[in-house]
C-alpha cells in the first residue's frame, strides 16, 4: 500500500498501484513461449520483450496496429540505459523489429506510427519500404515549459499507413464539433451547416491531419498515470473509430500503460498489447478493469468529438435535460 508520505492530494486522480493490486492483477498478464493462436492472446497483455513475443504471434490477425515506440532519446527504462543514436542507426533499429510485424497484418489492415520531429524522416523511410503511406498527422502536445534559446516543441507526428488500397476509413465517425465564429446563412436565412446549443453556434467539421483538440493527461484527469509519455485516450479514440469496426482486432507492440487497449475495450474492439515493463503492464490491467464500469472518453460524447475545453458545459446541459 502507499506510505503516508506518498498519499496523493485530494484532487489528484492519477491511477496508481497498491501492493494488493499488484498481486491481484499479476495473474492476468501473459507470456507466450510457443506458437499461439488468436484465442490465447485476445484481450491480453503480453508482459515480455517484443523481440521474443513476435516469434510466436499468429499471422494476419491484426486489423489495426498502433505503434508508439521508444523515441531516439537518452533515457533509462526497465533497468537499462539507452543512448541517443545517429539518425541512420535509429532507422536501422526501427527496421530490425518493424519488418517482423508486417506478417501480423491482414491484407486490408491499417497502421499508425508515432514519432517526434527529429526522427520523422527515418520513420517515413522505413514505413515507405513496407506499406502505403497515406498521410502524416501532426498533433499539438501542449505541455511543459518553453525554451529560452529555441522554439518550444509542442507537437508530435503520427504516420497513417495501409497494407493496400483496400482499407477501411470512416471519416463520419471522427468529425470534430467546433465553435462557429462566422455563422453563415443560406438565401432563406437558415443556418448553413451549423446549429445553436446553449447559445453557442457549432459546426461538425471534416477530420484533418492537424489535431489541436487534445489534452495531455495530467494529475486531475482520471485517465492519468505515472507514465511519462502517456498518449491521450481521445487521440486513440480518433484512430480506432476512423480505421476499425466493432469487433476488429487492435494490436500495440509497445503498449506502455495501455491507452490503445483501454480505448479499444471501451469502443468494443478486441485487443492485444506487448509491454516489457511489469509495472506498466499492471497499470494497463487496472485501467482495463476500470473500463468495465466507465466507457467514457474525455472530449468524446454522444458519438461526437468536441474542441478542447468546450464539452463540460454541454454534458451538464444534456444531463439536466434528461432529468426534466
Amino acid at each position: 500500500m502507499f506510505r503516508k508520505s506518498d498519499k496523493p492530494a485530494p484532487l489528484n486522480r492519477t491511477i496508481r498501484l497498491s501492493t494488493d493490486e499488484e498481486k491481484k492483477f499479476s495473474p492476468f498478464l501473459v507470456t507466450i513461449k510457443g506458437k499461439s493462436d488468436i484465442t490465447e492472446i485476445e484481450n491480453k497483455i503480453l508482459n515480455q520483450d517484443l523481440f521474443e513475443a513476435v516469434k510466436y504471434l499468429p499471422e494476419k490477425f491484426v486489423d489495426l496496429m498502433f505503434i508508439d515506440p521508444p523515441y531516439n532519446l537518452n533515457k533509462k527504462f526497465s533497468g537499462n540505459s539507452f543512448k541517443k543514436k545517429s539518425l541512420s542507426e535509429y532507422e536501422n533499429w526501427l527496421e530490425s523489429w518493424f519488418e517482423k510485424l508486417i506478417p501480423l497484418l491482414k491484407p486490408e489492415a491499417s497502421l499508425y506510427f508515432c514519432s517526434d520531429w527529429q526522427t520523422s524522416v527515418a520513420v517515413f523511410n522505413v514505413l515507405n519500404k513496407y506499406l502505403k503511406v497515406r498521410n502524416r498527422i501532426t498533433w499539438e502536445r501542449e505541455k511543459g515549459r518553453g525554451s529560452t534559446k529555441n522554439w518550444k516543441n509542442c507537437h508530435e507526428d503520427i504516420w497513417f499507413c495501409t497494407m493496400s488500397d483496400n482499407y477501411f476509413f470512416n471519416a463520419d465517425a471522427v468529425k470534430l464539433k467546433r465553435r462557429v465564429l462566422a455563422p453563415y446563412r443560406d438565401e432563406n436565412k437558415n443556418p448553413k451547416d451549423w446549429t445553436t446549443e446553449e447559445k453557442i453556434n457549432y459546426r461538425l467539421t471534416h477530420p484533418s491531419n492537424i489535431w489541436t483538440d487534445l489534452t495531455i493527461p495530467f494529475w486531475s484527469m482520471p485517465e492519468n498515470t505515472e507514465h511519462p509519455t502517456q498518449k491521450p485516450e481521445k487521440l486513440l479514440a480518433k484512430i480506432i473509430l476512423a480505421s476499425s469496426r466493432k469487433g476488429d482486432f487492435i494490436f500495440d507492440p509497445f503498449c506502455g500503460v495501455g491507452t490503445s487497449l483501454v480505448v479499444a475495450k471501451k469502443l468494443e474492439r478486441k485487443f492485444c498489447g506487448v509491454e516489457i515493463e511489469k509495472k506498466y503492464a499492471l497499470l494497463t490491467q487496472k485501467r482495463l478493469a476500470i473500463a468495465d464500469g466507465d466507457k467514457s472518453v474525455q472530449g468524446y460524447f454522444e458519438g461526437v468529438f468536441w474542441e478542447r475545453n468546450t464539452l463540460q458545459a454541454q454534458i451538464k446541459s444534456y444531463k439536466s435535460k434528461k432529468r426534466e
